[in-house]
């Protein structure tokens, strides 16, 4: 459920279609802004949430990311984060990562060094886990204040919590305070980092944009015209303030520059081999992003006939 490029009705409904299809989880991603201008969408994540708990009854749901450090106070994100593990049934897992300027500058807090911001993160981990406790939490750190805060409903299984990795310090945040990590590229060493830091034998979710269309030409290029952004790399990623930062930024990418890194078309093949990278480096799921909400359904019905079943025998 891409926030960016669809409105709420339309993502509840995806949710629906992918439950239908047989896909193993679902996602959701938590913006205040589309990357471009051409997404054209960015609707609240968290009632989303709720009414996709409320119109599916197995498929898994969870953040992809949240941060928990800006726009939200981390006790905020605790008591949704609840709340949504009760009205799936416990079918949510809390996704969370330290945030991009383009969603957090939003409340005009700043934007500090990436160093800080993991640095608030871990903060905001604690006190999440302190108030999935149930106790009444007070406390007084580096960046947070919590006066007096509890929990009143609580789930009987507490959502585990994913983080969002990138490089050496998340990774081992990840390690040590995380469920399971969350990665956007298949790169092994970053699961060798999470394992090192108390990661073994906890799940690795990937991330692989995709775009379907039985017409390839098609595909490239409203990959081209929606996702281009991605290839700039998360350091460029975090720090640009709008849609018109990723416009400028993306201004020289070329189509065939999209369709080399993203799998277009609808060869089953090709998208198979996008998802190999990450098996063969030991991610235990992949989160499918295809582009473009108005052909979820059309993506929805392939992925059940064919893509779904290739991809089950890797």
């Amino acid at each position: 459920m891409m926030t960016e490029q669809a409105g709420p009705l339309e993502l509840v409904s995806h949710v629906v279609g992918a439950e239908q299809a047989g896909f193993d989880f679902s996602v959701i991603s938590d913006h205040s802004f589309p990357w471009l201008e051409s997404q054209g969408h960015a609707p609240y994540a968290w009632s989303v949430l709720g009414a996709a708990a409320q119109a599916t009854t197995r498929i898994p749901l969870m953040t992809y990311v949240t941060c928990p450090t800006f726009r939200y106070h981390p006790a905020v994100v605790a008591q949704k984060a609840a709340t949504v593990q009760i009205l799936s049934r416990g079918r949510f897992r809390l996704g969370l990562g330290s945030g991009e300027n383009l969603n957090e500058h939003i409340v005009g807090a700043g934007w500090p060094a990436a160093h800080v911001r993991l640095e608030m993160l871990e903060e905001a981990v604690g006190i999440i886990r302190k108030m999935f406790g149930g106790v009444c939490v007070s406390c007084h750190g580096a960046h947070y204040d919590v006066e007096n805060a509890k929990l009143w409903d609580l789930p009987e299984e507490l959502p585990p919590i994913g983080i969002a990795v990138s490089g050496p310090r998340s990774c081992a945040l990840a390690g040590r305070l995380g469920d399971l990590l969350i990665a956007t590229e298949p790169k092994a060493e970053l699961l060798r980092q999470f394992d090192a830091h108390g990661g073994a034998g906890k799940p690795r979710i990937g991330q692989l944009p995709v775009c379907y269309d039985p017409d390839r030409a098609a595909a490239v290029a409203r990959a081209h015209d929606q996702f281009r952004w991605a290839l700039g790399g998360w350091r460029v990623n975090g720090e640009l303030p709008g849609p018109a930062g990723f416009e400028q930024a993306s201004r020289h990418t070329r189509p065939e520059d999209v369709a080399e890194s993203i799998p277009c078309g609808d060869e089953v093949d090709e998208f198979v081999a996008a998802v190999r990278p990450y098996v063969e480096a030991g991610f235990t799921e992949v989160a499918l992003v295809q582009i473009g909400g108005d052909r979820q359904v059309a993506f929805l019905e392939w992925a059940e006939a064919k893509l779904l079943p290739a991809l089950r025998n890797l």
